[in-house]
């Protein structure tokens, strides 16, 4: 990889690739560019392309026994292989997808792949010189369940067919609520309560609300049918800018990648719908000037339509019911902010409730039944590496491993991997490289009880003298732990 810095660094710093512009850096989100800081400003290093395991995909070179691919240098070329087999079974060019010069790649992943997609990926394109390069990775954080992290593997999940089964006609109320908590910044959180809330207090009490409103008193006040507009007011023309002034602000959202404040705009959209019959009140009107509530009316069904459109990128299904009460054809966003989407005296269908309230016991029984379907961590059951060679208790006890604490932190220089851990091991305090940089920050060790061999030579790495090695636990993902106490034992306490 440091081959290539020359050209990844001004390609994700200033967005410019082979002398030209190839996309705006500052249309990508600061923790994807930051994080790919991270990696480029100490130097790019040079990173093994293989693993020693037994599962994967084998190096096919004479000599490379025992040898698989690390999976991020295979696994994004299926993506191509995948657009291909796609075309083929369709009839279709597939290069154009990953060759054309005006095509538009996009990255949407989570945030534990940023430098996969941006870094390694990219050099991968690049060398060979005849592929385009993303323009945007709008990584997201994660998303937590409950209280916890999701964990496919603990049965700590919401599964989409059993949320079917237990709610067969609520698919936009779930997609309404993860894009309100999208974690497009940081890490944000799913629980039933909110579901419940947002669906209560936003999608029934706001949008349906208006909504509902709107055809009723058109049903009530003249048959069903729209009815003719007359002399606008100030206040009918606010709302009808704000409905103009919409597609506009939201299709920027949408562009930025910036979903959740998108949704956001079209809820405000439908609250000036409400804003708009509240202060006009037609139904008290209707008594003494059927003629000013019949523009009132006009407006709101208008209104209504329009949202049908700015809310379709995001709950579809809602809209489509929508365009049928409205007895309307689907409308496409380029329809949206107009105010004769409607013609006086068309007929409209019978209106039906947009969306149901639900009851708080919701909560609780889902709650439950995810407590009872959780799966409590047991012996892993997957491959360990084989044991080493047979030693003796003699050969143990020449180690010396103490439990230490990490007193300071910092990023060795140039070295993307290597934090310099200063410890107190309770017999001195001393230095200890280690290479977990790329799983704890300098911030989060800082503290914490860990073990160290404080009897190892030291050995200088990357300039800095290292005197002993902390003990990490690894697993098949490669991810690290530490081996640390699980009381709070004193520094200098000896591992037996």
């Amino acid at each position: 990889m440091d081959r290539h810095e020359a050209w990844l660094k001004p390609w994700i710093e200033d967005g410019i690739l082979d002398g030209e512009q190839h996309h705006d850096p500052k249309q990508w989100k600061n923790h994807v560019l930051g994080q790919c800081k991270s990696w480029i400003d100490g130097g790019l290093q040079a990173r093994a392309m293989t693993r020693d395991l037994d599962w994967g995909v084998k190096v096919p070179l004479e000599g490379a026994d025992g040898k698989v691919l690390y999976v991020w240098l295979d696994a994004p070329i299926g993506y191509i292989s995948a657009t291909r087999q796609w075309a083929a079974d369709h009839g279709k060019d597939w290069e154009p997808y990953w060759k054309d010069k005006d095509t538009k790649l996009v990255h949407f992943i989570g945030k534990d792949n940023i430098v996969f997609h941006c870094i390694i990926f990219p050099i991968l394109l690049k060398a060979h010189g005849d592929y385009v390069l993303p323009t945007n990775v709008p990584a997201n954080a994660f998303l937590n369940l409950e209280g916890e992290k999701l964990s496919t593997s603990r049965n700590w999940a919401v599964w989409v067919l059993e949320y079917f089964n237990d709610f067969p006609d609520k698919a936009d109320e779930l997609r309404y609520t993860l894009n309100s908590i999208a974690p497009e910044s940081r890490d944000s959180e799913f629980t039933w309560k909110g579901w419940v809330d947002r669906v209560n207090n936003e999608l029934v009490a706001k949008y349906g609300n208006f909504v509902n409103r709107s055809l009723v008193l058109t049903n009530k006040y003249f048959e069903g049918k729209v009815p003719e507009r007359g002399a606008l007011e100030a206040i009918d023309q606010e709302v009808l800018a704000a409905a103009a002034a919409a597609p506009e602000k939201i299709g920027a959202l949408i562009e930025q990648y910036r979903f959740r404040e998108a949704q956001a705009e079209a809820m405000k959209l439908a609250e000036a719908g409400n804003k708009y019959l509240a202060d006009t009140e037609p139904w008290k009107l209707i008594k003494t000037d059927e003629g000013r509530v019949k523009t009132i009316m006009n407006i709101a069904l208008q209104m209504t339509a329009n949202l049908a459109i700015v809310f379709e990128p995001f709950i579809p299904f809602s809209s489509h019911k929508l365009w049928d009460m409205l007895n309307l054809t689907p409308l496409v966003w380029a329809d949206a902010g107009r105010d004769d989407l409607l013609t006086a005296n068309h007929a409209l269908n019978k209106p039906a409730l947009l969306f149901s309230k639900l009851e708080d016991s919701i909560i609780e029984d889902q709650r439950k039944k995810m407590e009872a379907s959780k799966i409590t961590p047991t012996a892993s059951a997957t491959t360990a590496k084989p044991a080493k060679p047979e030693i003796t208790f003699d050969d143990f006890t020449k180690l010396d491993i103490r439990v230490g604490e990490v007193l300071a932190a910092e990023k060795v220089e140039k070295a993307d991997k290597l934090l310099k851990l200063t410890i107190n091991t309770g017999v001195d305090t001393r230095t200890v490289v280690s290479g977990i940089a790329e799983h704890y920050t300098p911030e989060e060790v800082v503290g914490k009880k860990v073990s160290v061999l404080i009897n190892l030579a030291p050995r200088k790495i990357r300039g800095v003298e290292s005197q002993g090695m902390i003990l990490m636990a690894e697993n098949e993902a490669g991810e690290l732990a530490f081996v640390a106490p699980t009381k709070d034992f004193p520094g200098g306490s000896e591992v037996s």
